[in-house]
């Protein structure tokens, strides 16, 4: 399997990992759309939220819990956006089930 997400968690490719336990795995966005961007990841490759089932969905309510404890500790106490696209038609861009955090911690941001 030749997946992006999956060679950053083994290391064979750099990241500015914030996170990593077990199961999950988070870094800081290469390309950030907001003051604060961050993404969180299953260990496990699941391609996307289509191939979420009984058997791995305990990790999703783990990679909340982890944005949880994120968005706390990089100070977005006044929200956060999680975002997330299922299949190219919903724009994902990695085949491998991710989370995207985004908030602000500058009173300039949006800008304009």
């Amino acid at each position: 399997m030749d997946c992006l997400f999956c060679s950053i968690i083994e290391g064979k490719i750099p990241s500015n990992k914030i996170y990593e336990d077990d199961s999950v795995f988070a870094f800081y966005d290469i390309d950030p759309q907001a003051p604060v961007h961050f993404l969180v990841i299953p260990k496990e490759h699941i391609a996307s939220p289509a191939a979420i089932t009984p058997e791995n969905s305990a990790v999703v309510a783990h990679v909340f819990e982890v944005i949880a404890r994120l968005s706390q500790e990089l100070g977005l106490e006044n929200g956060y956006r999680v975002v997330t696209n299922c299949g190219k038609d919903g724009g994902q861009s990695v085949g491998h089930l991710h989370f995207h955090v985004l908030g602000k911690r500058s009173l300039a941001w949006p800008p304009g």
